[in-house]
């Protein structure tokens, strides 16, 4: 079974994401994130289950780039992850109810369309279901099937408590790119190994010549 997918992307006010970043980036962390995020939606938009991505975000340093690559900005309420996911789900059903609704990561620069294609259909299977960060502690992706309550429980732990909520746990082979979300160096270092999309291997290669970011 198989559907099409509206896909919500949330993308936090710049000065507030990669935080744990700020020492290897520097003055460059908004430009860094706004390259990390600018290749997870050019890679989602390229999945062919895909119909439209939806990115969630106050901040129209992320807004402008984004919405030139092809995403439907709607603006953050301001009061949560998981109240942003739900803000763009409701528009993802306001103007495709048909389609299944599912929640990504803004951080997985890595990101290759024929995996998370694979990682749509496995979800597909359930009422809801999601894949686990490379870390098994957070979550990357959460979805729902078409016309079923969306109930993103992101944020700390975030895999125990999507299980808690009756998630089906998705544990695809092949989908490396999709659990690698970058938070610290070492993560960046495992996406690089993966491969970079190009916003951010170009960033990378001007901040770290030889694809090495410090510790």
């Amino acid at each position: 079974m198989s559907f099409r997918w509206s896909l919500v992307i949330p993308v936090k006010t710049l000065v507030a994401a990669k935080t744990r970043l700020a020492d290897a980036t520097g003055p460059h962390r908004t430009r860094f994130a706004v390259a990390v995020a600018s290749d997870t939606v050019a890679a989602a938009l390229s999945c062919p289950a895909v119909a439209r991505v939806i990115v969630v975000t106050a901040d129209p340093a992320a807004a402008g780039p984004l919405a030139a690559l092809g995403a439907e900005v709607v603006g953050d309420p301001d009061r949560g992850l998981n109240t942003a996911l739900r803000t763009g789900a409701a528009h993802a059903a306001g103007v495709a109810p048909g389609d299944a609704v599912g929640a990504l990561q803004a951080d997985l620069p890595a990101l290759r369309p024929a995996e998370l294609a694979t990682a749509l259909d496995a979800a597909a299977e359930f009422d809801q279901a999601f894949v686990p960060d490379a870390l098994d502690v957070g979550t990357t992706f959460y979805g729902v099937r078409p016309g079923l309550a969306f109930t993103p429980r992101f944020g700390g732990e975030s895999r125990v408590k999507h299980l808690a909520g009756g998630a089906k746990e998705l544990c695809v082979p092949g989908i490396d790119s999709v659990r690698r979300d970058v938070d610290t160096p070492d993560d960046l270092r495992a996406a690089i190994a993966l491969g970079l999309g190009r916003h951010t291997a170009a960033v990378v290669a001007e901040l770290w010549p030889g694809f090495r970011p410090p510790a």
